[in-house]
């Protein structure tokens, strides 16, 4: 089975292009970027992407913990195949950190979605590429552990151990934008865009076996009414059933939004809903989130009323699912809606980001409010894709203070991509 990508990635619309130099690890000064008179919050840049040793074309969305972030680049580092890092605040600035820098071989190579915190709190991920198969590699899942001693100086690698390399049989090949997902017993879940018995991509577990790890794909995608290509996380309920989309397939070939259900020693799908690409929407890269109420939340690349994708909510009935358009977007690239998973905030507003819609063509950011049974979308900031960034794929993190972070994967002041945060 050849599981090789083509030489540029599905989505990837520039050239890997890298040859600034960082000192290799900067206090920021913050540079502010003017915002239109009728957006209220303040956008700011607090980190260019150099495409050296930092990284480059950062794809995901961020993580957090103890009010450092942590991210994924692309491409950059010193074999120019990608980089975890780390970003603190300081005074008024910030303090970035790259963490590990993958080489194309046996490590990874092109770290594509966001990391994740497991139970130990340390990081684990995923590449898109890399690993000892596939001719470039299928990918791998990545461990990364700080120094075992205090280390003072800002230029502290980790540590990496590969969990996992794929295959590209019936394992799967190329995990995208769906970060990990952990279990209460500590396994792991994830999916991959290729791969399985029908090369359409699975989801996988993997689970912890004598200071190792078993994988095994849970479920692989037929290409017909279960969908095909999963390019998102899974996450569970509480009752342990998966949820997550696919990026085509489906009864329509424009993706699903699918449940998987444990069952004695195997796990039994069920498709909740596939997207035939009108006013629904079609397409979906990102996964789904729930509320309270138990009723799931995702969005679609392209589709819907404007064309630009959709935002959408499955609500459950009577041992069904009703699907409604939340909120449609505009735009005229190819696939320009959200490409990652939405996220919801304690007071159940959504947040999340488009690739080129916005009244630029570059993305923007946008918060959906709930509003008298309906839906209010504002538009928090649209990208130039100039000194500001452009292009942002991953999702939005918001802290308790309601501030907004998040990446664009091009653009700034070298073209490498930006880490951006947004202040009400």
């Amino acid at each position: 089975m050849n599981c090789k990508r083509q030489s540029q990635s599905l989505i990837r619309e520039y050239s890997p292009a890298a040859t600034a130099v960082l000192a290799m690890a900067i206090i920021l000064v913050l540079t502010f970027i003017s915002v239109p008179p009728a957006q209220a919050q303040t956008y700011q840049v607090i980190y260019n992407f150099t495409g050296g040793p930092d990284g480059a074309y950062p794809e995901a969305g961020l993580a957090a913990r103890g009010g450092v972030f942590y991210g994924t680049a692309y491409q950059g580092g010193g074999s120019n195949r990608g980089t975890v890092f780390k970003l603190a605040r300081n005074g008024s600035g910030w303090i970035f950190s790259p963490l590990y820098s993958f080489t194309g071989r046996a490590d990874g190579s092109a770290p594509i979605a966001a990391v994740v915190f497991g139970h130990d709190g340390t990081i684990y991920g995923t590449t898109e590429f890399g690993g000892h198969n596939c001719g470039v590699g299928c990918g791998t899942v990545f461990h990364l552990r700080p120094p075992a001693t205090i280390c003072k100086s800002i230029l502290c690698f980790w540590t990496e151990t590969v969990l996992y390399q794929f295959s590209g049989s019936s394992d799967g090949a190329n995990p995208g934008y769906g970060q990990l997902t952990f279990d209460q017993a500590g396994n792991v879940y994830g999916t991959t865009f290729f791969g399985g018995v029908n090369a359409q991509g699975v989801v996988y577990e993997l689970t912890p076996s004598g200071g190792g790890w078993t994988e095994r794909a849970i479920h692989t995608f037929s290409g017909s009414s279960d969908g095909e290509n999963p390019y998102s996380s899974v996450v569970l309920d509480a009752a342990g059933n998966l949820y997550g989309t696919t990026y085509a397939g489906g009864a329509h070939g424009y993706g699903t939004v699918f449940q998987l259900t444990p069952s004695g020693s195997g796990w039994v799908e069920n498709t909740l809903y596939s997207l035939q690409n009108a006013t629904d929407g079609g397409n979906p890269f990102g996964g789904v989130v729930f509320d309270g109420a138990g009723n799931l939340y995702a969005a679609t690349s392209g589709g819907g009323p404007g064309s630009g994708g959709t935002v959408y909510q499955l609500m459950p009935s009577g041992g069904s699912w009703t699907f409604g358009v939340v909120y449609g977007f505009t735009g005229s690239a190819h696939l320009p809606g959200p490409y990652d998973s939405l996220m919801m905030d304690a007071a159940g507003n959504l947040y999340g980001t488009t690739k080129q819609d916005g009244a630029h063509g570059a993305g923007s950011v946008f918060k959906l409010t709930p509003s008298g049974g309906g839906w209010t979308e504002t538009d928090l900031y649209d990208f130039t894709g100039g000194s500001d960034g452009g292009v942002p794929y991953g999702s939005v993190f918001v802290d308790t203070s309601g501030n907004l972070y998040g990446t664009a994967s091009q653009g700034g002041t070298h073209g490498y991509g930006v880490i951006w945060e947004i202040t009400p």
